[in-house]
């Protein structure tokens, strides 16, 4: 436990404690109002389900365009498929850290080449006619969402803090792959 975590439990036992002796001294019946060691642990909640509901949506989305450039150059399979599957697990990791449930089309494997877009889906990823400025937009969309799952460490909790660190760092490999390790 980190010596924040010490003091805020602390101070959270201390205002329980107080609330607990005020409770049984006063006379007045009505709506308890919360503590601010209460407040301030809804407030860390809050707070923290949406830096998880920011980190999902980021890997759901990185995993749509993945998608979306395999369907429409499905001779980038070979070199797709393999880093599709780990953002696919990253959006699964990242979800079962306090998000819910993924998505079953989520975790999916690779469409085929004949999968496209229907009507009912969201719009589509808009990707280039030529596969390798497909495959520079794909990077450049891997680096944003590793950059913003690095830029979240600072404010995640300990545990989801290094899950965003392997992530992003797994991020950061996909794009010297797709920009510089494999090249033909």
């Amino acid at each position: 436990m980190t010596t924040t975590g010490r003091r805020a439990l602390l101070a959270a036992g201390a205002a329980a404690g107080a609330a607990a002796l005020v409770g049984c001294t006063s006379g007045e019946e009505g709506p308890r109002r919360p503590s601010a060691a209460e407040r301030e642990a809804e407030r860390a909640a809050r707070a923290d389900a949406a830096l998880r509901a920011r980190s999902v949506t980021a890997a759901r989305g990185l995993l749509e365009r993945y998608d979306a450039v395999l369907a429409a150059h499905p001779a980038l399979t070979p070199r797709l498929a393999p880093l599709r599957r780990s953002v696919a697990a990253h959006v699964k990791a990242l979800g079962e850290g306090g998000t819910g449930p993924v998505e079953p089309a989520a975790a999916s494997p690779a469409p085929s080449a004949s999968a496209r877009p229907t009507a009912a889906s969201p719009a589509p990823v808009p990707v280039a006619a030529d596969p390798e400025t497909a495959l520079g937009e794909l990077a450049a969309a891997e680096r944003t969402v590793s950059d913003g799952h690095a830029d979240a460490l600072l404010a995640a909790p300990p545990e989801y803090a290094r899950l965003l660190a392997s992530v992003a760092a797994s991020g950061a490999v996909h794009v010297h792959l797709l920009t510089e390790g494999a090249r033909p």
